[in-house]
Formats: structure tokens, sequence, C-alpha cells
């Protein structure tokens, strides 16, 4: 029965060191690779949760075998006792509860009840944001961390940034923690590849963007790159055309108050989220 009620995922391999990444696409990598193991946990008991398919034996009364659902409600519906809670609970404390009350009601006298999960949904990770396929994902079938998460839900998008939060429950407290997934796969530190529990939501949060126009070649809406300065994002905007003037660049950037503020700037200045970027056209 042991075996049954415990929740083991299964160690992962270890992911190939990476050197610096120099375009976002290769952050796509780490969702295809498995990240260093993580030191071994303590994995909690099992709860169960709506959708889980058990199947259900009592000891010498085969009559009360069945197979049966966990209703949206949290309940399944038994034989003689009808209706039995068991959202929440362990495979342990719900075999208690039912044979609980098949005894208090009279119906057998020692009953041994027998529970095992045979489809658990209470193991599952939802991850959204800006991947290829969002969905809810099994925490054993994907490898228990983050990064076999990410490969799960087919890699991070191109529209998503370096930065994933992970939300949840932990020793019944919320808990949440945002992942660098670039930094934990250049460091190799394994404690940044977040073991996940049931319920936990992975969510993958949009790229950086910056804006570009006037006198440039390819004028538009960019993947802001970290560290970017703004002969960079010249560079990225194909250059400035053959009327346009490097001593006539404006940025415009929203402060803390949400107001937009219009300041030169010079090639090494810093781009950051939702600047925008002008090139003025020459004077001569």
């Amino acid at each position: 029965m042991s075996a049954a009620h415990a929740a083991m995922g299964p160690n992962l391999p270890h992911l190939e060191r990476v050197g610096r990444w120099i375009k976002f696409p290769a952050i796509c990598l780490l969702c295809s690779i498995w990240f260093g193991a993580a030191p071994a946990t303590a994995q909690p008991e099992y709860l169960l949760a709506p959708g889980d398919i058990l199947k259900i034996s009592v000891f010498k009364n085969p009559d009360l075998s069945l197979d049966v659902r966990v209703s949206e409600s949290g309940s399944i519906g038994y034989p003689l006792i009808g209706s039995v809670p068991v959202k929440g609970l362990t495979l342990p404390a719900a075999e208690g509860k039912i044979a609980q009350m098949l005894r208090d009601g009279g119906f057998v006298v020692n009953p041994q009840v027998n529970i095992l999960l045979t489809e658990g949904f209470g193991n599952l990770v939802s991850v959204i944001g800006e991947v290829n396929k969002s969905g809810r994902y099994s925490v054993d079938s994907a490898g228990g961390h983050v990064s076999g998460m990410l490969a799960a839900a087919g890699g991070v998008a191109p529209t998503g940034g370096e930065l994933v939060s992970v939300s949840g429950m932990r020793n019944g407290k919320s808990f949440r923690r945002d992942v660098d997934i670039v930094k934990m796969s250049s460091t190799g530190n394994t404690a940044d590849d977040i073991e996940l529990y049931g319920g936990d939501t992975v969510y993958v949060n949009r790229a950086p963007m910056f804006y570009i126009y006037g006198q440039v070649q390819k004028p538009g809406q960019y993947r802001l790159e970290r560290g970017m300065t703004v002969i960079q994002a010249l560079a990225t905007g194909g250059g400035v055309t053959g009327k346009g003037t490097q001593r006539g660049i404006v940025r415009h950037r929203r402060d803390a108050n949400g107001k937009v503020k219009e300041e030169g700037v010079s090639m090494d200045d810093d781009v950051q989220d939702r600047d925008v970027i002008y090139v003025k056209e020459s004077l001569f």
C-alpha cells in the first residue's frame, strides 16, 4: 500500500553547461535539455484533487470494489455510505474515512479499505505565459523541476523573457519565486532549478521590448537584449539612414509616475523596457 501512496519523481539527468548566450533563442535550449539534478528532498504525500481516478476495494467485500472519479466538488459516491468528501486528503486518510463510515453505518465490522490512484490530477503544474504550449503538465513526467516543465510546454516562445515566476504553496504558506533561466543555465546553479509540486504555477514573463523610429532603416518594435545600449539598438534597427544623424537621437522614457520624459542620449546610454528611441533627420 505504501508504494502506491508515495508520489515520487524520477531523478533528472545532468544538463550540459552552456556558455554565454548571445541571442534569446538560445533560451529555448534550456527547455529541451535537463538541468543538473538538485539534491533529493522529501516529497510531500499526494493530496486527492478533483478529477482524480481511484480504484477502491475492501478486503473480502468484492461488491464494494469500484473505480470512481473525484467530482469537481471534491467528493466521491460510494456504495452504502453515499457521498464521501475526499479533496485534500492523503490516500491513507481517505481509506480511513471510508472505513470509518462503513463501520459506523454497521455495513462492515472491520473494513480494510485500499485505494489506488489510477490517474492523478492533483499532481499537475500549470504552465502559462509566453510558452509555446501552455497547459497543465504532470510533475513526474516533466521531471519535477522548472527546466523539465518548460520543456514539457514546448519551450519559451519567441516573445518570452528570461524571467520565470513560480508560485504555489509550501508548508501551508503561499510561495513565490522568480527565476532567471539564462543565469540558471550559465552558472550551473542547480538551486535555481526549483522543485515543483502539484498545484504550482509556472509563469513565463513577456520579454522586454523597445521601439525605434525616425531615420532608421527598419523602424519598429524589437526585443530588448540584456545590457543593450543605444548604439546596439540602432544596429538592431538596421542603422541610421542617409538622411539621419547620430547627433539627433532622443529617448522617450516613462518615469515611476508614468510620465514620459524626452531626453537626448549618447551612443553608450542604456536602453530599458518600453523605451522609445527617435532618430532625427539631419539638417545638412
